[in-house]
């Protein structure tokens, strides 16, 4: 097996991301702690990389025919024959239980969080994909968890900034997949997705895409609200968030996928800053 074929089968960049957004939360977690120690954030990053990766890996299983249908997935391991059904269901497996007792032996709730999202994302959203656009709804459960997995693996309570930080990536997804979902929308059909909220790129879609980045903008001052972030992450958040609203405001107006590109590289950089923006200021005022 290649590596370019592993690096595939687990989505690399988007398993990259999720671990990034669990590590920054491990810290801020740890912050309220007042230590922070670093075996245990190495154990988080390698347990929620290889429990992401396994929730991908099944997700391509489960979705081997219908990737044939689709030119962007066409070329995944399993569909271009490069890969067998029981390879990847062996290295999800591993990769599972592995991640699972890394991050169970942080602390209990992280382990049964991370099996939560696991099971939610490969076998409650991986199927919904072709039946309703609601799957977008129940996708961002999982999608959300990484970050509150990674603070009650250092602070095991689910407290005020725990939810916080679950409530920034849960709305954000909204805007950052609907936005994906336009840009391919053409090759999502071939398979039968439904995405978009309409099921088309039409103004209802473009509505709900723009509606979502209204909603981003209080949510992502609630660190500041609440005091656990000081002026600069309510700053920088304030921007961007009005920057997403913009390239929300028109994709509504144009309706075409040059826009909902805007807003889809708009979603790449947002999250990560805000994050980061959040831990420095959070130790800062700590």
């Amino acid at each position: 097996m290649k590596a370019g074929d592993f690096s595939k089968l687990i989505k690399l960049r988007l398993t990259f991301l999720v671990t990034f957004s669990a590590s920054i939360s491990f810290l801020i977690g740890s912050k309220v702690n007042g230590v922070i120690d670093w075996k245990n954030w190495g154990m988080l990053i390698i347990g929620g990389f290889l429990v992401t990766s396994a929730a991908n890996g099944f997700n391509e299983i489960i979705e081997k025919d219908l990737d044939k249908l689709m030119k962007r997935t066409s070329d995944r391991p399993i569909p271009a024959g490069r890969m067998t059904t029981g390879q990847a269901l062996v290295l999800s497996l591993f990769m599972g239980i592995f991640g699972t007792y890394l991050l169970g032996s942080l602390n209990p709730t992280a382990g049964f969080l991370s099996v939560f999202s696991l099971l939610l994302y490969a076998f409650a959203y991986t199927p919904l994909k072709r039946k309703s656009p609601i799957a977008v709804f129940v996708g961002a459960i999982p999608g959300a968890l990484p970050p509150l997995i990674g603070y009650v693996a250092a602070h095991p309570k689910i407290d005020e900034i725990a939810l916080v930080l679950f409530a920034i990536q849960f709305v954000w997804q909204f805007p950052h997949f609907w936005a994906i979902a336009w840009v391919l929308d053409d090759d999502y059909k071939l398979a039968g997705f439904r995405l978009l909220p309409s099921g088309n790129r039409d103004t209802v879609s473009a509505v709900f895409a723009f509606a979502s980045t209204i909603i981003m903008l209080p949510v992502s001052l609630l660190p500041t609200y609440y005091g656990y972030g000081g002026i600069y992450v309510g700053v920088v958040s304030l921007i961007l968030s009005l920057v997403f609203l913009y390239q929300g405001f028109m994709l509504m107006r144009n309706r075409d996928i040059k826009s909902a590109k805007s807003l889809m590289y708009g979603s790449f950089l947002y999250l990560p800053v805000v994050q980061l923006m959040f831990l420095f200021d959070f130790i800062g005022k700590v």
